[in-house]
């Protein structure tokens, strides 16, 4: 027999427990007690980890830790005066104040600071030997860098010796004595290759996340010379910039491959040439306002001219102008996303400055 209104009881009673479970609900989270713990949903079954890696933009790729600069006298600043206490002397590494190191950390506050390691004189190769040393430039990467720049491979071609067989031409008229050079100066450069090849490695191991700047080396003399320099015809000139220039391109393609090497690996770092052979255009050797210094005659000794070691080294105004087609670069970047690992770049947040 069907009871009135039975359904509607049942109704009333389906409620009214409703409105009892929400109540007790509320009662329950206001008691004294521990709080609910929030814990964040679970991945999915097809979902990946987080990346062991962050993202950056170019600069700050850059600024997160430190930066040094390493290389020879065209990172130095020899030639460009105002030299640091107890660095300039006959083997002395001849570091300026007024070097593109400076300007570079001028532009950009690395919260690491800047370490200035780049010597007078340096070879490639010794970069390699001298390590473990007292001496050593690449011993002062460590993980915490974050911007390399180095400059080296003048000294492994042998500007100097190539530049006094030019200049000073026994007898004048040798009108070879500069171009006779280059099946040499090319070997060396395939010698180099190697070196650099090494180089790039060691920085990778000792420095993962940071951007490496390989910088390249300028243009001497005017693209058509309107005259001789000293003894140098302009034929000769020109082929100082064509062995300049050839070599910037074996720069180049080491920088491309060392970079290869990182983004098939870790994906970490980036290695990036800087393109300076124009840099200084208009403002040559041999120009009404160089950009470089010219000739410095050092003493005259029997048999020839002596030519000081800072002849045809940016002045103070050419590594301004270095300075400002590194940070460009820094600004820019590769063309590619520039990763660095989270645990590195937490460790340089975690440092003291420097002071």
């Amino acid at each position: 027999m069907r009871l009135p209104g039975l359904g509607m009881r049942v109704y009333v009673i389906a409620g009214a427990s409703v409105a009892l479970v929400l109540a007790l609900v509320a009662v329950l989270l206001t008691l004294p007690g521990e709080a609910p713990v929030l814990r964040p949903p679970e991945p999915e079954a097809s979902g990946s980890p987080p990346d062991w890696r962050i993202e950056l933009a170019p600069a700050e790729a850059a600024v997160w830790g430190g930066y040094l600069a390493l290389g020879d006298s065209y990172s130095s600043g020899d030639g460009a005066d105002s030299y640091a206490p107890g660095t300039a002397r006959d083997g002395g590494c001849w570091r300026s104040d007024n070097a593109y190191p400076h300007r570079v950390a001028e532009v950009h506050a690395f919260a690491g600071g800047l370490g200035f390691w780049a010597c007078s004189g340096q070879r490639g190769q010794g970069m390699l030997d001298q390590l473990g040393g007292a001496d050593s430039q690449l011993d002062r990467l460590e993980a915490g860098t974050s911007l390399v720049t180095l400059g080296v491979g003048g000294n492994d071609l042998g500007f100097v010796p190539v530049l006094r067989t030019c200049m000073v031409r026994l007898p004048f008229v040798d009108a070879d004595a500069c171009a006779a050079q280059e099946a040499e100066i090319i070997e060396r450069m395939d010698v180099l290759d190697g070196v650099l090849a090494e180089i790039l490695a060691v920085v990778a191991e000792r420095a993962p996340d940071a951007r490496v700047l390989l910088v390249g080396y300028p243009r001497l003399f005017p693209p058509e010379p309107e005259g001789w320099y000293y003894t140098l015809p302009p034929e000769d000139q020109r082929w100082m910039n064509t062995m300049a220039a050839e070599f910037n391109e074996r720069l180049r393609a080491a920088a491309r491959r060392a970079d290869e090497l990182r983004t098939s690996g870790d994906g970490v770092g980036s290695v990036e040439f800087v393109d300076t052979y124009d840099a200084f255009d208009g403002h040559e050797v041999g120009t009404d306002e160089p950009w470089l210094n010219g000739v410095v005659l050092a003493s005259r000794e029997e048999g020839g001219i002596t030519v000081d070691r800072s002849s045809f080294h940016p002045n103070a105004v050419g590594h301004r102008i270095v300075g400002q087609v590194i940070s460009a670069q820094v600004e820019l970047g590769p063309g590619r996303p520039l990763l660095v690992s989270r645990a590195a770049y937490a460790r340089a947040a975690a440092a003291p400055s420097p002071r």
